[in-house]
């Protein structure tokens, strides 16, 4: 698969007033450029239903990324509503990829079944929410990254079959 188009969405009221660095988003940078893919949208904003999924809808449909990841606002906090919004502009949800996140969270610590992060399609481009830690970015990342190159060929119609050559 030649390169692919990303987009970083920082869900954070701290990070968008300036009050606290996006380190997550930079391990997100960092982790898709091993892949192939090329960052071409960042945006840091607050906690805000409408906000959040002006920019997914933006990012999708204008845009046109292949890719976009969202970090924080996965959890329980009255604040934390990611999930929702990615939930209001998915046309289709992709639940393998949080189930095996949460899948290799848990190995690590028992909070991850506390994780509401969703993943989706619209359009062509696949949304994954992640969580807001730099380190859990990095462990959910690892265990995801490997299986997205095949799938975004899939969702690109350059790919067709998922089988592994079994006869």
């Amino acid at each position: 698969m030649g390169k692919f188009t990303v987009g970083i969405l920082t869900a954070s009221d701290k990070g968008s007033r300036g009050e606290r660095q996006d380190l997550s988003g930079q391990v997100i940078r960092e982790m898709v450029a091993d892949l192939g893919g090329e960052v071409v949208r960042y945006e840091i904003v607050p906690d805000e239903f409408d906000i959040i999924k002006e920019n997914l809808i933006h990012f999708a449909d204008q845009d046109q990324l292949d890719l976009i990841f969202s970090t924080g606002g996965t959890g329980l906090g009255p604040r934390d509503i990611t999930p929702d919004a990615t939930m209001e502009v998915v046309d289709k949800l992709v639940p393998g990829i949080p189930e095996a996140m949460r899948m290799e969270s848990l190995k690590k610590t028992n909070r991850a079944m506390l994780s509401r992060a969703v993943a989706g399609i619209r359009h062509r481009t696949l949304i994954i929410n992640l969580p807001g830690s730099p380190k859990a970015v990095q462990e959910c990342l690892e265990v995801i990254l490997p299986a997205l190159a095949h799938g975004l060929e899939i969702l690109r119609g350059e790919a067709g079959e998922c089988a592994r050559g079994e006869a």
